[in-house]
């Protein structure tokens, strides 16, 4: 360990997924290879190839806030931001008014709100002509008259870590990045920084996103990157199985409490996990496919490693990107099998993406808190629906059955369109 640099935990974890809106509720899902993706009905999507997402189910915002109709012109990301930030604060037993809030700070990997569609297409039909044309001034018009500004306002990336502010009055940095897939894990590996050199003793740091709605899916169909497994939704999302055919548009949100060691020990935290690696790269190649000999993948999980000062031969679970592409699967085994060498047979790899499908932003937050449940219950989830072995991807998977193992220390995969490679490495704390 290097001597200056200051060691960072984990202190707090809180998480609302398609499987569960409580830490405990989703753990068990996971655990119990429960799928959490369904029928859309969020919005009418019968004419889309993809009719199937993982929502968020039976949310309700005032099981988290007392006044939760502070945040009603709110879109999904910031919602379920507010409430994995708020359960995350309370697992952790930080109260910030007794710290310096100016040493508070917040970092998200969070989309973009939702736009206001029904208002927004009934005031494009009245704009409109018989012969499709537009009346731009009547539009603008109608805009000015019927938009609301805030719901304008919450479109901004930025909102939720704002609004995690205000709430918490977290007067340290705020950030917010959009780095595709790895966006989570990259605001967490960018708080871990920000903590190591000085710039803030706690952080708030996770990422929350929602995309299930017209757009996002038409975007992704457009792309064909969506499974289209409409008639068995529990069983469309299949990383590394020989039938995956895309992955499961999904919402959530993970967040976790990073703190300085010391400043944990001084008010009597309960620490779940030390975070000791964050390897960062590009792959420099194209938008929407990682490059075909992984070198991004390859070098930032070497990032990681060497961040941590550990080998692959430390390392006893990998939470792996597993979205269920059929390029995705292949080129992350190709990665995993390069930086591990032997080492990449020996270790269980698993995608809670079978379960929860993919969060974007948010996903990597919730798969790091889930390396750390992992390494509390020495129970490491399965990659479910996986039937047919791709004789390209020959890893350990865990397949379909959750298993028993102690682990120490776990490393999680986030690789996201634009070539993002995020990596970030988590162990049992020890003194």
């Amino acid at each position: 360990m290097k001597a200056t640099r200051r060691r960072v935990v984990i202190t707090g974890m809180g998480m609302v997924t398609p499987i569960g809106n409580s830490l405990d509720e989703t753990w068990d899902g996971l655990q119990n290879g429960r799928s959490g993706v369904a029928r859309i009905t969020r919005f009418p999507a019968d004419t889309l190839p993809t009719q199937i997402a993982g929502e968020v189910k039976n949310f309700r915002l005032g099981d988290f806030v007392a006044a939760p109709e502070s945040f009603q012109h709110c879109g999904h990301n910031t919602r379920y931001a507010i409430a994995a930030a708020s359960m995350a604060v309370r697992h952790s037993g930080l109260d910030p008014e007794r710290i310096d809030r100016t040493r508070l700070g917040v970092y998200l990997g969070s989309g973009e709100g939702q736009q206001d569609f029904e208002n927004f297409i009934t005031i494009l039909a009245h704009a409109s002509s018989a012969d499709g044309n537009v009346d731009v001034p009547r539009f603008n018009r109608l805009g000015m008259e019927h938009l609301h500004p805030m719901r304008e306002l919450e479109q901004e990336p930025n909102m939720p870590s704002g609004h995690l502010a205000e709430l918490f009055g977290a007067q340290g940095p705020n950030s917010n990045c959009l780095t595709a897939c790895a966006a989570s894990s990259q605001a967490i590996g960018e708080a871990l920084e920000i903590i190591r050199r000085g710039d803030a003793d706690v952080m708030i740091s996770g990422g929350a996103h929602s995309m299930i709605h017209p757009l996002g899916l038409t975007g992704f169909n457009l792309l064909t990157a969506l499974s289209t497994h409409n008639k068995n939704p529990a069983s469309a999302s299949r990383p590394f199985d020989g039938d995956r055919d895309g992955f499961i548009l999904s919402e959530g949100s993970g967040v976790v409490i990073l703190e300085e060691l010391e400043h944990a020990r001084r008010r009597g935290a309960t620490i779940h996990g030390e975070l000791i690696g964050y390897g960062s790269t590009a792959d420099a190649f194209r938008m929407t496919d990682a490059h075909p000999e992984g070198r991004g993948a390859i070098a930032a999980i070497r990032g990681a490693l060497a961040d941590a000062e550990l080998t692959p031969g430390d390392i006893q679970y990998i939470n792996a990107h597993g979205t269920s592409t059929g390029v995705g699967d292949l080129v992350e085994t190709v990665a995993i099998k390069a930086a591990f060498g032997a080492e990449a047979y020996r270790v269980p790899v698993s995608s809670i993406k079978s379960m929860t499908g993919h969060l974007i932003a948010a996903a990597g937050s919730v798969e790091l808190i889930t390396c750390l449940l992992v390494i509390r219950d020495g129970v490491i989830p399965p990659t479910i629906n996986y039937e047919h072995p791709d004789p390209q991807c020959d890893l350990d998977y865990v397949p379909n059955t959750a298993r028993e193992a102690r682990v120490d220390v776990a490393l999680s995969n986030s690789f996201g369109f634009g070539g993002q490679n995020v990596c970030l490495v988590v162990r049992r704390f020890t003194e």
